[in-house]
Order: C-alpha cells, then structure tokens, then sequence
C-alpha cells in the first residue's frame, strides 16, 4: 500500500483532473482485486454525475451517468454520510437500472470530502463480494484525500468543477406519474427557458421541441417507460430569437417497490457541435475500407458508403429508405438476417463471418444497436480467412505428426525386445506416411544382420543370406547410410538407378520408394531402417525431418531392446543354472516341477524348488522365494538353496533345519528375507512333517479326488523369524499329490491370493486324473495363467504323487544287548535277503551289519534295532538309544580300532546316521543287483523339472 501512495505522490504537479481521477480509481481497484469502478461528483437537485470510469464497459455505464444521491447506493450513501460506505451483493429482485453498481459482488465506496460536505465519491466493483479490511479502508480514504488535494490544487479554469453548473449539461427529472418536470438552471440555459416563465410540466419541454422531431422523441420516451431501457434522444430546440439548435438527452428509468416505473432522470446537452462533428465523421465513413450501413429500427438503409455499395452492388441512390433484406446479394441469406434481428432485439452487438453468394468473397459482419436502429460493418476476410485455415489446417497436421510422436515414443518406451521396436514401427509410422514396407537391418562386424521386416517376401529375405546377413558395402543405399550415417531418399527406381548406375545397385524388390534412415545412438551408427512405398512417393521436407527424427528415437529404443535382449539370454542363463536341471527319481514319489519367470523384466527370480533323497525310504521336498528381483536375490536363492542340501544332508529336523537357514538369511543382510516350506516324507509310514516360514500351505489331492489345504502351523519369514519353528505331522495315503508353490502362482493383481488358492484347489483334482505329473503340471499353469499371460513375479510349482513301501519290503528286528547280537543280526540278514532273492548282496550285508551292531555294543547302549529295506536300493538300518554320533576317521598303523567305519564305507553306496525319537540310527545304503525288482507293489517313481 505504502508503494502504491508513493507513487501517487510522484505525479505531476500539472496533470488535468481526468488524469487525477484515472490514477486514484487504478490504483484503488488494483490494491483491492475489483473488477470496475467509477468517479462520482455532486450535481444540482438530486443527481450525482458520472465523470470518471475504468474496467466497465459502455453498455453498463451508459446507464450509469446520473445517480439518484438520495437513493440506496453506496454512492449516494457515501456522499449522504461522508463516511465509507460497504454493500455487498443484492438479491437480483432489487437490482434496478437506477442503482448503478448493484450486481452480484460487493461494493464500496469512499466520500471526496470538501469541508463539512461530499462534494462526490470514488466507487468500485468488488471482484469477491469481501468488505476491505481496516487496512484497505485506511488506504482508500487516503487515495480519497490524495484526489481531493490534487484538485484543491489546480487552477479554476483546469477543473471540471464539482457542480453541474460549471458545465454545458443540464440534469431533469421526470415524473411519470404526475407529468411533473424539474430543470437545473443548466438544463434552463440548454432548452432556453427563462426560470421566471418554468412551468414544472412535462408540458414545457415538449412546447420546446420542435414539432417535427416531437413524435420519435415521445416515443423513445414510451419505449423507455415500457421496456425499462435507457432513454436516448437528440431533437431541436427553439430559441428565444426562434431559432432551433439541436439537444440530446439521455437518462434511465426509476422504479418503484412494485417494480413500475416512478420516474426518469436523465441529462440533456446543445449538439449542435457534436452535430458538426457526425458530419465530419460522416464524411470519414464514406471513404472508408470497410462496408459501413446504418439502418433505422424498420430495417431501412439510412446511410451506406461508397465500399457498401460496391459490396452490395446497388447504387447510394437505391440503397436509401430501401429494407435492408430485400437487397438482392442479402436475400438468400435468411440465416443472416435472422441472427441480426436477434441481436438488434437483445441490445446485443455480435459479429459472424458471411460469405456473398454472388462473388463467393468472405466477409466478417459487425452489428452494434444504436439508438433508433443498428448499425452494420462488412469487412472483406477473405484473405485472412485463407491464412487463417492454412495455418489450422498446418497446426492441425503438426498436432497429428506430434501425436504420432508420442504415441511411437510411449510404445517406443514400453518395448522390451528387438521384436516390439520393430512392432511399434509397424504400426505407428507406416499408417501415416501411407509406407508399404518395413525393412531393419543392424551392423554385426561386417555384415548386415536382418532382425525385422513388414510386406518384404520371404525370397527377398532369402536375398539376403537370412540371420548370416548381408555384406556391407557403399555400392547401395544400405550399406551406404550405414557407412556414411546420412538419410538417403529415393522417390523413384529411376532415382535409386541414377545414384547407383552399376547392375548390381538396381532396386532388388518391387518397392517404388524408399527412404533409408540410419540408426544411430551414442554416436555410433549400428543399423539401418528402411521404408518402402508401393507407389513413387516424394516426400515433403517435414515429412523427411519427421522420419529423420522418428530414426532417432528407433536407434535408441533398438539399442536399448538389443541389450535387454543379451541380458535376458544371460538371466535365462542363470536362471536354469540356479534351479535343479532335473528332479532325481526315486522309489518314494514321483514329482513334475515347473518355473515361471516373470513377465516384462530381465531379472532373475527368487523362487526356487528342490527335492532332497534322505535315508531309509525318506525324502524332502521344498519350495521357496527369496523376495525381491534380481542377481542379489538370485544369489540369495543360490546360498540358501546350497545351505538346505547340506543341513537336510546331515538329517536334522525339519524344525532345526529351519532354524539354521534363518540365521543364514539373517546373516546376509538388513533386508535379505525368503519363505520356504520344508515337507519330510517318510514312505515307509506315510508321515509327512511339514515346517513353513512365510510360505502359502501346501495343497494335498487324496486319491479319492478331494483337495484341501491341511492345517500347517505358519512361522516368520526367514531372517525375520524367532526359532525354534512350529512343525505340523501329516498322514499321506499312498498315490496321493503333495502340491507345493509359490505366491506368484495363485496372486497378481487381479487376483488375491486366497481366490488364487481357491481357484488351486479346485483346478487340481481334475488335473490329477492324468496319470503324467507333466501333464498335471501343464493343466496347473495354463488354467492360473490362460493365454501364458505374464505375470508381475515369478513362480515355482511342485508337484509330487507319494509312494508307499510295501510290508514286505521292510523287516525289522529287536536284537540282545550281549555280544550276542551281531551274531543274530547277520542270521537275520541271511534269512531275509533268501527271501527277497537277494543272495548276492548277502556276504556285504551281513559284514555291514555285523559291523554296525559291534559299533553300538562297543560304543553306545541298548535297545538295539536291525531293519532292513527294499525298495530302490537295499537299506540296513541299526538303531540304539545313544545319542553319539559315529565319526569316520583315520587310525595309524597302531590302532587298535577306528577301522570299522571305513570298511562300512567302502563296502555301501552311502551311509550315513540320523536322530530317532529314542536315540540315532545307523544306515547304509547298497544298489540292488541288475535287474533285480522291489516288487509290484513298490515300482519306483521318477521326476522332472523345467522351466516353462
């Protein structure tokens, strides 16, 4: 504010009132974000005149320029009270023409005060209808006093005066209602009227006017009265030497509470110079560019200049008093006349393009209601309508061409292989350029390798050597965008032909055109883009820079695809390394896995399945995912994966194995978690112990066909986890399905993962009707993913039918605790293995077995057990209730002892010992003799995994 009132300071000493005025209003509406506003000074009588305005239109003003100061404005309140005044916004039913200002914002307004009276008031239009703050008023009354010292300070002569008398403009007041008539001394002097001879009649002033001009002056006055408009008028006034000058008057209706006209006030003015100057004015029209017609309210022509009779083709002569319509060249067009007359009807000035049917030029029309009638302007567009469609039409076109781009530039982005560039190509640059061919070629050493093409024959390919290319050579176009790294263009085979006269530069193909676009990103040029035109085709300079540029975006997005393409076969490289190439087969199951790598990414996965043969008809079968993607993770998976083989190697708990891997995926970092789920399965009984840490359930199919999630006690994440871990004993009949997977299989975004188990369990049981586990596998995969629709994160499936072990293919004997015992173990060896048809392995395994027993006699206590088991291979199990462990070592040349367990490893396979519930158990393990058998009830079962 400070700023604003210095500045007001720093004007001129000798700048004119109006001037004054202009900066007290700007200043005022810019510091308080009104949208209008208007300088008021005091009249005669009741009347305060407009003098000054900024920001309202004419239209509003007009009937603005007299305002009652006994009436409910703030203006005339100001200046009533010398004191501010605020009105906010009025119902709309209380607005009337006589109260200027009212509208549906606030108002307000600041006296000008002159000793002990207002002699006018500054008003403005507030933009959100809020009264100024304290501070706003404080600035307000001083921009108030800033304009009254301004014109304290000026010279009488300079001033407007702050009374009506000074000026050559009278005010009057009409009573409709009574015919009473009042007149300022000013208006006296303006209808030469002696104050002693007034008559206060409506009756006086129409004595005044002259008689001819009486009818359109009285019946301006009715229409005002009838349509509550603004009264205009201009008329003759006799003189007292009876003389006539013109006057004009203009003023606005008053209305009462029933919303009837009371009143008109209004100001009257000589003319006779304004007269003067229409002549002047009328003369400037007249010679004027553009078509200029005034017609009266009838529509009858009462004046057109010299350009409007060339455009309508009818003389001066003829076009005045004639109906505007009946003119030949406006006849048929009704349109036009119809939007005119609505526009004159509504007091509307509007403005439209019309085009004469007789030249077929273009003109813009401007019609403005004036009073008495409108006037009309025509003004030849005809060549700035032309530019102007040239340049929409070209904006247009460049709108299309950067739409394009954009549209390439996305699908560009989204492309992850060399086949999506070459896609995105396809369909978002040959469509518009009308192209029928698509031709890329990419630079490997010195040869020109094909990766993608469009409308090209296969014989054309052939051409080309296939995926061994083509040599580079400057001898065609190809190779000679690529060497040079320049655009080549070619409208025609005659052009191809005169740059390359030799034979072997001839056009190979039935293409007409070609535009040869090389590809270069990091300022290297790899490749080269062709496209082709069935028809001879020269392009346009934008059109070229246009490819030019598309080249550009092309070479980076294949360069990019071309290194997602590399990285890929390296992940897919790595990925099949970290899973298990194919599941061992085994007598206890017979599994199927499959691997799902997820959708529009180049990294590995976490996810991982495994299964682990144990001893004594026992084996784990897991399933985890190391969350995250990426080389990190898929290390992860690796350690983990590597870490579990050993631990289930040494037959420790499932719950214990969990443990150890918790603590080595805590160790390897802050944010480093997995889930797994470990399931033991022990064929010999069909218990089936399961341990998980953050993994979904498994999923078992009885051989009946029923599927259920059996209830597994759910533990932490590893590396999140507290042991010891919660494990769940589950009873597998034999045939049945042990399903294990991943989230990725049954949750994306579409489906949450309880829907996805649903929808698991129920696809099952069908699927396991196949007798293959690949086909089940397959039938799994297929109806969670339809389509082989990617997914957001990779998946892995296990699938495992369960085998049992036959009674008799177990033995098992409790032996005495003497020295005794190894003697009756090796008898028992004997008798069982006659029975199984196994005399060839009889001599080892009593030597195992007798060595076994002699181990716990010696070393631990009893009970002591001996079992013996056929089902793949031949196991003989000794167990005790130690708890120590065996340890193979090496004895020098003299010990005594420390021999045995080497001879038990040199006789078996492998062996190895485990923990019972009672003790530890003691096993070895013997392939059976070719072509021996286990027996019907015990085939062996077998198993694959790959990726699909």
């Amino acid at each position: 504010m400070i700023r604003r009132l210095d500045v007001l300071d720093t004007a001129d000493d000798g700048i004119t009132e109006s001037e004054v005025f202009r900066l007290a209003l700007q200043h005022s509406m810019a510091e308080l974000g009104c949208v209008g506003g208007a300088v008021y000074l005091r009249g005669p009588m009741s009347a305060l005149r407009l003098v000054s305005s900024a920001g309202l239109p004419a239209s509003l003003t007009r009937a603005w320029e007299i305002v009652d100061q006994n009436g409910p404005t703030a203006t005339a309140c100001a200046v009533r009270s010398c004191e501010p005044v605020w009105r906010g916004a009025v119902p709309a039913d209380l607005v009337e023409s006589a109260a200027p200002l009212l509208s549906r914002s606030g108002w307000f307004s600041v006296p000008l005060v002159d000793g002990p009276r207002a002699i006018g008031a500054i008003t403005c239009l507030s933009g959100d209808n809020r009264e100024p703050t304290p501070e706003q008023w404080t600035f307000l009354t001083t921009v108030a006093d800033w304009t009254m010292g301004r014109l304290k300070g000026m010279p009488a002569p300079a001033r407007l005066g702050t009374d009506l008398d000074f000026t050559p403009v009278g005010s009057w007041e009409w009573d409709v209602r009574t015919g009473e008539l009042l007149w300022d001394a000013a208006a006296m002097s303006v209808y030469h009227t002696d104050p002693a001879d007034f008559v206060p009649r409506v009756e006086s002033w129409m004595k005044a006017v002259h008689p001819d001009d009486l009818p359109s002056t009285l019946a301006a006055a009715d229409r005002s009265i009838r349509t509550h408009t603004p009264f205009e008028a201009e008329y003759r006034v006799q003189g007292g030497d009876g003389s006539y000058t013109w006057t004009r008057a203009s003023g606005h209706v008053v209305l009462d509470d029933q919303g009837q006209v009371a009143r008109i006030v209004g100001k009257g003015w000589a003319s006779d110079a304004s007269r003067s100057t229409r002549h002047t004015l009328s003369r400037a029209l007249q010679y004027m560019s553009d078509a200029f017609l005034s017609v009266d309210d009838d529509w009858r022509i009462t004046f057109a200049n010299l350009e409007a009779e060339r455009v309508l083709g009818v003389p001066d002569e003829q076009l005045f008093g004639r109906d505007l319509w009946g003119l030949p060249a406006l006849r048929s067009m009704p349109d036009v006349a119809e939007r005119c007359r609505r526009g004159a009807e509504e007091s509307v000035a509007l403005g439209f393009d019309v085009t004469m049917a007789d030249t077929g030029l273009c003109y813009h029309l401007r019609l403005v209601p004036v009073p008495g009638g409108v006037t009309l302007y025509l003004t030849d567009v005809t060549d700035s309508r032309r530019r102007e469609t040239e340049q929409v039409e070209a904006i247009r076109s460049a709108a299309e061409r950067a739409s394009r781009t954009v549209e390439l530039t996305s699908q560009l982005a989204a492309a992850t292989t060399s086949h999506d560039v070459v896609s995105a190509i396809a369909h978002r640059v040959l469509p518009p350029f009308d192209a029928g061919g698509l031709l890329v070629l990419v630079r490997e050493g010195d040869k020109l390798v094909h990766i993608g093409s469009v409308a090209y024959p296969d014989t054309f390919l052939r051409q080309m050597h296939g995926t061994q290319g083509m040599e580079l050579s400057a001898a065609d176009p190809v190779g000679r965008a690529v060497l040079t790294g320049e655009p080549l263009f070619y409208s025609s085979r005659e052009e191809w032909a005169s740059a390359f006269p030799e034979g072997a530069g001839r056009p190979p193909t039935t293409k007409e055109a070609w535009a040869f676009l090389p590809l270069t990103a990091s300022g290297h040029t790899f490749g080269v883009c062709v496209i082709a035109f069935d028809t001879p085709r020269r392009l346009s300079s934008e059109e070229r820079t246009l490819l030019i540029t598309i080249s550009a975006l092309v070479a980076h997005a294949l360069e990019r695809a071309r290194l997602y393409d590399a990285e890929l076969t390296r992940s897919q490289e790595l990925q099949r390394a970290l899973l298990p190439p194919r599941l061992p087969v085994l007598p206890e199951v017979t599994a199927a896995a499959r691997y799902l790598p997820a959708g529009q990414t180049a990294d590995v996965g976490g996810d991982w399945y495994d299964l682990i043969p144990l001893s004594a008809g026992q084996v784990a079968l897991v399933i985890g995912d190391v969350m995250g993607h990426g080389l990190p993770e898929a290390a992860t998976m690796g350690r983990v994966r590597t870490a579990l083989h050993t631990l289930a190697a040494l037959e420790l708990p499932p719950d214990e194995i969990m443990g150890h891997l918790n603590d080595i995926v805590g160790g390897l970092g802050e944010h480093s978690y997995a889930t797994c789920l470990y399931a033991l399965y022990d064929s010999t009984d069909g218990s089936c112990t399961v341990v998980r840490a953050g993994h979904p359930p498994p999923l078992v199919v009885l051989p009946d066909g029923s599927a259920h999630f059996p209830d597994v006690a759910s533990n932490p994440p590893l590396g999140a986890a507290f042991p010891p871990f919660e494990t769940t004993e589950l009873k597998l009949s034999a045939d049945s399905l042990l399903v294990l997977y991943t989230d990725g299989l049954v949750e994306s975004r579409h489906r949450e993962i309880d829907q996805g188990m649903a929808q698991l369990a129920e696809l099952l049981p069908r699927a396991a009707l196949r007798t293959d586990l690949e086909d089940v596998c397959d039938a799994v995969t297929v109806g969670l993913l339809p389509g082989g629709q990617p997914t957001a994160d990779d998946a892995a499936l296990l699938i495992a039918r369960v085998h049992g072990v036959a009674d008799r293919q177990m033995a098992s004997w409790a032996l005495p605790e003497g020295p005794e015992a190894a003697g009756e173990a090796r008898r028992h060896v004997r008798e069982q293995l006659a029975q199984w048809d196994l005399d060839d392995l009889v001599m080892t395994t009593e030597l195992l077995a007798s060595e076994l027993v002699g181990n716990v006699i010696r070393h631990a206590r009893g009970p002591i057990g001996l079992r013996l088991l056929c089902s793949g291979t031949l196991v003989c199990e000794v167990s005790d209730a130690s708890l120590t462990m065996p340890r193979i070592r090496r004895a020098s040349d003299t010990d005594e002892g420390g021999r045995g367990l080497q001879l038990v490893n040199a006789l078996c396979e492998r062996w190895g010992s485990r923990y019972t519930t009672e003790g530890k158990a003691i096993w070895t393990e013997q392939p059976l003799p070719e072509g021996e058998r286990p027996g019907p009830d015990t085939e062996p079962g077998g198993g694959t995994g790959r990726p699909s």
